[in-house]
């Protein structure tokens, strides 16, 4: 079942949607789909599933490999999106999906590992699952940390690179690949979009700020049991009752 939708969530989305049509929303927005289009590209299989809307619907998707891409969204979070319903309860078949992307979803949760539980669940063995997030200690982070509402707007926490990768290694996923990105700060006016996702990814530029925000991308691996086999032990030979006597033995 959906989840219902209240004021309070009405007036969050409304904000974020408004939030992402900024000129800093815009620019973060474009780098991400650029960034993601790089870890695609050996991502393949017939569905990608994004699991939380983040943007237009399917615009960080823009350069995905895999056959179909289907966007999961709560209701009025994302115009065009494929399947209406709860992160942490997925209407999806186990064992079926490629790939998944969670683009800041678990920072918007209110009990993110049961989302990563829920992604695993639908993942097919050494499927991909993607995530993005802020940095706790970053700008971004602390913005997001002193903000009533929360930066971008609903954002209920930020969770630290070490504390997800823990998640997926319990989960029994490898981290294939890391990347940190935003290094534009949370307070500035991007004018040139182009010049604000070069900054963003740090495209041959330097910047004193710490990345303001992470990309990890894991495999989920499958371990089967290995048989064991048994190593025969050759006994000495027993004639009526009695061990046959060695070259050591005396009579």
């Amino acid at each position: 079942m959906a989840p219902v939708r209240t004021s309070h969530t009405a007036d969050r989305d409304a904000a974020l949607s408004a939030w992402w049509e900024t000129p800093l929303g815009r620019a973060l927005l474009g780098a991400e789909a650029e960034l993601l289009g790089e870890a695609l590209e050996d991502v393949f299989g017939w569905e990608l599933l994004q699991i939380g809307a983040w943007g237009g619907a399917h615009e960080l998707l823009a350069l995905a490999r895999t056959r179909r891409q289907t966007l999961v969204a709560t209701p009025g979070s994302a115009r065009g999106a494929e399947i209406i319903a709860r992160p942490s309860q997925l209407p999806v078949t186990s064992d079926c999906i490629d790939a998944v992307l969670l683009p800041h979803t678990l920072e918007f949760a209110h009990d993110p590992y049961a989302i990563l539980r829920e992604a695993d669940r639908v993942l097919v063995g050494e499927g991909q699952l993607l995530v993005l997030s802020f940095t706790p200690w970053s700008l971004w982070g602390i913005r997001a940390r002193a903000s009533r509402n929360g930066f971008p707007p609903g954002l209920r926490r930020v969770l630290s690179e070490q504390l997800v990768r823990e998640w997926l290694v319990l989960l029994g996923y490898e981290v294939v690949a890391a990347r940190r990105y935003l290094y534009q700060g949370p307070w500035s006016r991007a004018s040139d979009p182009a010049q604000a996702s070069a900054r963003i990814l740090r495209r041959g530029l330097t910047s004193p700020l710490p990345a303001g925000a992470y990309l990890l991308k894991a495999r989920k691996r499958i371990y089967t049991l290995t048989p064991v086999r048994w190593r025969r032990i050759e006994r000495p030979a027993v004639l009526g009752g009695l061990v046959k006597p060695t070259t050591r033995s005396r009579a």
